[in-house]
């Protein structure tokens, strides 16, 4: 699937909507004498901040939500600038664990979000529906 993205980047980031800029792919996090692998590394201009995105096959899990939180803080750590905004995290699964969201980190998370991927990307249209109503949600929550 990463490979697919890559090839059709272009058309991944247009569909993604305005703002969208890559940085990495599979990018290094070096810590003390660990390495860690992201799937796709992208910074949102419009947003000021970094998106990561991780890729996974399966159900989502316990570990998957662990995982992308750590990612987070390590990048924010070594890479976020000073006036960029925290870093967000998205899983993509093939199959999302309703309880798993429910009871984990992603119920009160800001940053992490996990979704189920759909083979066929969703239209521009019906991303930028997804994204007004979750703006929407984000200010309602801080106002």
């Amino acid at each position: 699937m990463e490979q697919a993205l890559i090839d059709k980047l272009q058309e991944f980031l247009l569909e993604l909507g305005r703002g969208f800029c890559f940085v990495a792919r599979q990018k290094l996090m070096r810590y003390e004498d660990e390495d860690f692998y992201l799937d796709l590394v992208f910074y949102h201009s419009i947003l000021k901040c970094h998106v990561l995105i991780d890729l996974k096959i399966g159900k989502l899990t316990h570990s998957d939500i662990g995982q992308m939180d750590s990612y987070i803080r390590m990048f924010d750590a070594l890479y976020k600038n000073g006036d960029d905004n925290p870093t967000i995290g998205i899983i993509l699964c093939s199959q999302k664990n309703e309880a798993i969201v429910k009871y984990s980190v992603l119920n009160d998370a800001q940053q992490v979000f996990a979704s189920r991927y759909r083979f066929a990307l969703p239209t521009a249209e019906e991303l930028q529906r997804e994204i007004e109503a979750e703006r929407k949600r984000i200010e309602e929550q801080e106002g």
